[in-house]
Parts: C-alpha cells; sequence; structure tokens
C-alpha cells in the first residue's frame, strides 16, 4: 500500500538468478514501489519479499549532491567495497607499527589487489566514455554538471559496484542514442540478476530475457523479451470479449495508415524497416486496443514548397567575453547545405554532443546562423518540442492557462475538450502543474504544439517521461502526420515507424547516412564504440567478469565489413587484394601485443618467483622489518594481479586472431 491505495495484492511471482528481467507497468501502478522493497526502504503490509542475504545491491541514487568532487572519482566511489578497504589501508597506515598491524596490512593489499584497485581507475574511465562524458569532463567537479548529467553519474556509481542485483529504473532517460547502444552491449555483459525499469521497447528487447508486467494490482512474468511479451498479451487479450469491438476498430486504423505507406516500401531500406514496424503493429492490434491515450495532429492550414533551404550556413553559439565584451562565434556544425521539402520525414543522427541540438535549434530559429543564408517557405509553420520542453512550461499554471495563451480568442469549452482528448479531464485542465508527472507534463506540450497545426515538426527526444503508452500514441500521431518531420530520438521504435531516411552530424558536419538503424549501430560499434568496448571487455576479462566468447565478438565486429555489391571480375580481384591487405593489417597490431605479452610474461613470473623465495624467509615477519614486509606484500600482489591480467590478455588476443583468420 502506498497511503490507502494498494498496488499490489496477493502476487506471488518468482525470479531466477541471472535473469535479465523488464519491469513494465503504467504510471502509478508501482513499478518504483516495488524497487523501493527491494532497497529495503519500504515494507510490504503483507507476505515477503526475498533474495538471498549474501546478495550485492546496486543501483541509481536519485539525488545528487552539489560536490566538489571530480567526476571520475565520484563514479569510482561507486565501488563501495574498495573505498571501505582504501579508508582501512589509510587507518591501518597511521597506526602505531607492530606484527599484528603488518600482517593486517598486507592482507589489506591482498584484498584491494582481489578488488581490481589496480585497474578501477582505466574501468571508471571507460564507463565515463560509454556513457557520453570526455576525459576532460571526468577532471571537472560534480556540481558543475546539469541534472541530466549528474544522472549519467549515478548511473556510473551503479555500474561500478560489484553487485549481483543490480537495480535500474529508467536508465535510459538522460542518455542519447549512442550511449543506450553502449549501455546495452554493457548489460548483456552483465553476470548477476538484472531488473530494470524502462518505456524503451527496443532497449528492452536487446537486454531482457523475462517481462514482470503489473497490472490490475497483480504481477504476471513472461518469459522472453518485450515484443516476446507484446505477442503473448495480444493473444490474450483477443480473447477478451469485451476487447473485441475496440480492437476491430484500431485494426482497421492501422491497416489505413500502413496502406498509406505501402508504395514507399522501394523506396530505401528505412521504408522496408518502417514497413517491418507497421506490421508489427497490425499483429499486435489487440494488445493496442486496450491503450488508455491516443490522439492525432491536425492537417496543417499551408504546405509551403521548400520549407526551408539552406546555404554555406555555419551552426553554433556566440560568446561574450564578460571583461572585454568582445563576442566570438563557437561552429558546432558547419558549411550546412540542406532543404526540407514538403512530405520529408527525417530521423537525425549523431552521437552525444555532435550537434543534433544546435543544429535543430537553428532550423527552430532559436539560434541564429553564425555565417551563410537560411530562407523559410513562406506559411512556415513550426511546431518545436525541445530536449528540456518540459522544463519551459509555467508550473504554477494550469493546462487551460497555457492553451488560452495561444488561443486567447477561443471559447473556453472547446479548449477543455481539445485538452480532454490529451486526457486531462475535470478540475485537472484548471489545476497548476506542478505535481503533474513528468508523462504528465510531456503530454502538454505535445497538445500546445498539435493546437497550432504545424507544417514543420521538429521534435527534439519527444519521449523522455513518457510511458509505453503514450510512446506508442505518439509514435501513431506522428506516422500520420500530414506535415514535414525532423526528430531525433534515442526511441528507435518511434523511428523507424515514423521516418523514411537519415542524415547524421559527424565531425562538425551534415551528410546523408545512407541505412537503417541497424546499419548506424553497427557504424557506431566500428568507430566510435569500438575502443570504448574493447578496452571495456578486456578490463572486465582481467577481473574475471565475463568470459572469452563476450569479448571476440566485439574485435571481430570492428573489422567485419558491410555486405558488398554485385561486381565484375576484375572489380572482385581488386577487392579481394585490398581484403588480404586489410586483413593483414589488422592481424600486424594483434601479433604485436601478443608478442610483446609474451616477453612481458616471462619477466614478470620470473619476479614473482623471486618475490615468493623472498616472503619464504621467516626472519621478515620480525617487527623490525614491517615496511619490508608490507613493501614486499604489494609487490607480489601487483605482480600476481598483472601477471594474471597478462594471461587472459593473452588468451583474448589469441582467441581475437583466431576469429580474424577464419
Amino acid at each position: 500500500m502506498r497511503g490507502v491505495k494498494p498496488l499490489l495484492e496477493s502476487v506471488d511471482v518468482t525470479l531466477n538468478p541471472g535473469d535479465k528481467i523488464g519491469l513494465i507497468g503504467a504510471n502509478g501502478a508501482g513499478k518504483s514501489s516495488l524497487f523501493a522493497m527491494l532497497r529495503g526502504e519500504l515494507h510490504a503490509d503483507q507476505g515477503e519479499i526475498d533474495f538471498p542475504a549474501k546478495w550485492r545491491v546496486a543501483y541509481v541514487a536519485q539525488e545528487t549532491p552539489p560536490l566538489e568532487r571530480m567526476a571520475l572519482d565520484y563514479a569510482i566511489d561507486g565501488d563501495t567495497t574498495l573505498r571501505k578497504l582504501e579508508a582501512e589501508l589509510a587507518r591501518l597506515e597511521n597506526e602505531p607499527e607492530s606484527a599484528d598491524n603488518g600482517i593486517a596490512i598486507g592482507e589489506l593489499y591482498s584484498a584491494l589487489a582481489d578488488a581490481d584497485a589496480y585497474t578501477v581507475q582505466s574501468r571508471g574511465e571507460q564507463l565515463l566514455l560509454g556513457l557520453g562524458f570526455t576525459l576532460e569532463q571526468m577532471q571537472q567537479p560534480v556540481a558543475s554538471f546539469s541534472g541530466g548529467w549528474r544522472m549519467r553519474l549515478n548511473l556510473a556509481q551503479a555500474l561500478m559496484c560489484p553487485s549481483d542485483l543490480l537495480l535500474l529504473d529508467e536508465p535510459t532517460n538522460h542518455l542519447d542514442l549512442d550511449a543506450i547502444i553502449w549501455l546495452e552491449d554493457w548489460l548483456k555483459r552483465y553476470t548477476g540478476t538484472l531488473l530494470i525499469i524502462s518505456h524503451d521497447r527496443d532497449f528492452l528487447d536487446e537486454v531482457v530475457n523475462v517481462i514482470v508486467h503489473i497490472d490490475e494490482r497483480k504481477l504476471k512474468r513472461y518469459s522472453g523479451n518485450y515484443s516476446a511479451f507484446e505477442r503473448q498479451r495480444a493473444a490474450q487479450m483477443a480473447l477478451a470479449a469485451g476487447a473485441i469491438e475496440k480492437q476491430q476498430r484500431k485494426r482497421a486504423h492501422l491497416e489505413s495508415f500502413i496502406e498509406r505507406f505501402k508504395a514507399k516500401a522501394s523506396k530505401a531500406r528505412q521504408a522496408q524497416s518502417r514497413m517491418k514496424a507497421l506490421a508489427k503493429m497490425e499483429e499486435l492490434a489487440p494488445l493496442r486496443a486496450a491503450a488508455e491515450f491516443s490522439f492525432e495532429f491536425r492537417e496543417p492550414l499551408s504546405a509551403p514548397n521548400p520549407l526551408l533551404v539552406m546555404e554555406d550556413v555555419e551552426a553554433g553559439y556566440k560568446i561574450e567575453d564578460e571583461k572585454s565584451g568582445q563576442i566570438t562565434h563557437k561552429t558546432i556544425v558547419d558549411r550546412i547545405n540542406f532543404s526540407l521539402q514538403i512530405g520529408q520525414r527525417i530521423g537525425l543522427l549523431g552521437v552525444n554532443g555532435a550537434g543534433k541540438s544546435t543544429l535543430i535549434k537553428t532550423i527552430a530559429g532559436e539560434l541564429t546562423p553564425l555565417s551563410g543564408e537560411a530562407t523559410t517557405g513562406k506559411g512556415l509553420n513550426i511546431g518545436y518540442f525541445a530536449q528540456h520542453q518540459v522544463e519551459m512550461l509555467r508550473h504554477d499554471e494550469s493546462p487551460l492557462w497555457h492553451l488560452a495563451k495561444i488561443a486567447p480568442t477561443t471559447r473556453e469549452q472547446e479548449l477543455r475538450n481539445f485538452l480532454g482528448g490529451f486526457n486531462f479531464p475535470g478540475t485537472m485542465v484548471t489545476s497548476p502543474i506542478a505535481p503533474f508527472s513528468g508523462g504528465e507534463k510531456a503530454r502538454l506540450a505535445l497538445a500546445l504544439i498539435v493546437w497550432q497545426r504545424p507544417n514543420l515538426l521538429l521534435l527534439d527526444e519527444p519521449t523522455n517521461h513518457l510511458d509505453l503508452e503514450t510512446r506508442e500514441a505518439l509514435t501513431e500521431a506522428l506516422a500520420q502526420f500530414e506535415g514535414t518531420l525532423l526528430v531525433v530520438s534515442h526511441d528507435r521504435h518511434l523511428l523507424r515507424a515514423t521516418t523514411d531516411e537519415f542524415i547524421i552530424v559527424a565531425d562538425g558536419k551534415l551528410q546523408p547516412f545512407d541505412g537503417d538503424l541497424d546499419d548506424y549501430k553497427d557504424w557506431l560499434f566500428k568507430t566510435k564504440l569500438a575502443s570504448k568496448n574493447v578496452a571495456a571487455d578486456l578490463a572486465a576479462a582481467s577481473a574475471g567478469k565475463t568470459d572469452k566468447a563476450t569479448v571476440t565478438p566485439v574485435v571481430k565486429a570492428a573489422v567485419t565489413a558491410a555486405p558488398a555489391p554485385i561486381v565484375d571480375r576484375k572489380e572482385q580481384k581488386k577487392q579481394d587484394a585490398e581484403a588480404r591487405q586489410k586483413l593483414a593489417a589488422l592481424r600486424k597490431p594483434i601479433d604485436a601485443r601478443i608478442k610483446r605479452l609474451e616477453e612481458k610474461m616471462v619477466k614478470s613470473t620470473a619476479r614473482k618467483a623471486e618475490l615468493d623465495a623472498q616472503l619464504a624467509d621467516e626472519t621478515l615477519y620480525d617487527a623490525a622489518k614491517k615496511e619490508t614486509l608490507k613493501q614486499l606484500l604489494a609487490d607480489q600482489a601487483y605482480c600476481t594481479k598483472e601477471l594474471a591480467e597478462m594471461e587472459t590478455e593473452w588468451l583474448e588476443q589469441q582467441e581475437a586472431l583466431e576469429q580474424l583468420i577464419n
């Protein structure tokens, strides 16, 4: 119970060690309360919730104090066991010397080696790089980061913590697509039990193998990922007599808008991906019938063509020096030559910090081009949903006030009816929005855009704070939108279902991306994420946290070329020769690394044997030789750890070489 509201009643569910579980349900169903029970912050009013007492539980803190501590140190603080060992070592080293103290210090050095103290810095850096931080940002204080970036730091802390049970509540909310893809890869290699709350269906499909659904105060377990859950749930709902009529209406609705886009299926791979998504929607019509919320964009009043033309535009920021008043330009995206035509449906891709939001702000008129010319069509009407749109609302005012401000001449009843269609009924329509959930505020922001009947929609992460049902309603509404669409989103399902083409911001340039989202994922792993993941794999393998099988596919992915088009024999011979040269070039650093590792292993083995012999001397344990003993124990622990790391890396490199050759 929360207050007088029952969240779960007479629930029985069993989960197994090693399961990766997606916990789903409507907002307010009790997902976060269940997490609080697992953390011991809430207690069940009846019944028991149980897991092994020895299990280490890691979770993402919801608050981040404005600390002056460096971001990297803050992330490493997540490994609480390591920090306790370091604190205990510092305490003992300040104690008076004694034999017992020397032995205790020696044992602590050994424990620190077991806790991977010698690799913790590099592991912390790899985590933060994967989550979008630069090396420079890692040295900045926590207090200098915005709320979204502090949540990334809290996520890094949870991932740093060695755990048997990992609880993640909406971990993708503050991440870009590249960081989400990196996180998916990390979680696939996680060996403990994972329980995750998420409204991102593609993310759940990639990571989980069990779904637990909270519905009508019950927990129901489904085997498989989110798509498997949808199929099972849809089959159940199709049998429910009360859903038949709604199901038929929804199916007809879906069939009509699938038919509308069939003609585009031959245009590009993106269109093919979209057809698959629409086919999936059709298959799941019974499930969609239960959705409580749906809406549609009204037909635009005008349709200029082109809507926008940008010629040699530089997008960026003007920075004014506080002392001199001198203004300098910081270019983010250079030499943009780009136009928007009627009916285009574009997904904007690019890694964190590449300039996606800067480009959208420039198109929306929020930023003035630093140079070049941007020409807009007569009658252009932009609907702009900014990344932080929810924060821009007046939290002390009501939904009705917000709508009346942009429609001052419209009758109040008409405004109330319109807002009622966005699930703002009764007194809710006149209540201040401050206590509203993030999803409700995002719904209001969408309603304000829909009212204005735009012919160009610019959406920058519109699904933040939205639950699965509302995301699905937005996806369907965008698929039927009559105007032009440009969207940045980490929700791949929405991108597949609503866009026909992609453009990418990379290395300060805007260019077409000839591929779909699977191609983009491959591109990320071959370029931006390749070095991060290979290094993270090898670090995890050296720490015994993963097996060889999970490492080499990442290495192989970095060298596997995309399928080649059909070419003539002469061209084929040329490509074969280039492939042999590429293979030799890729093999050379692996062979060199194996040779260096073998040389270092010989030296480390000899050094370890020497240290073992010295530590076998009984006189070394006298109180007078405390410092010598401490140094030798530390050297032995480090040497043992270093040798184990080199042996593990040698095995990984050998397997990577075999994979490359085969």
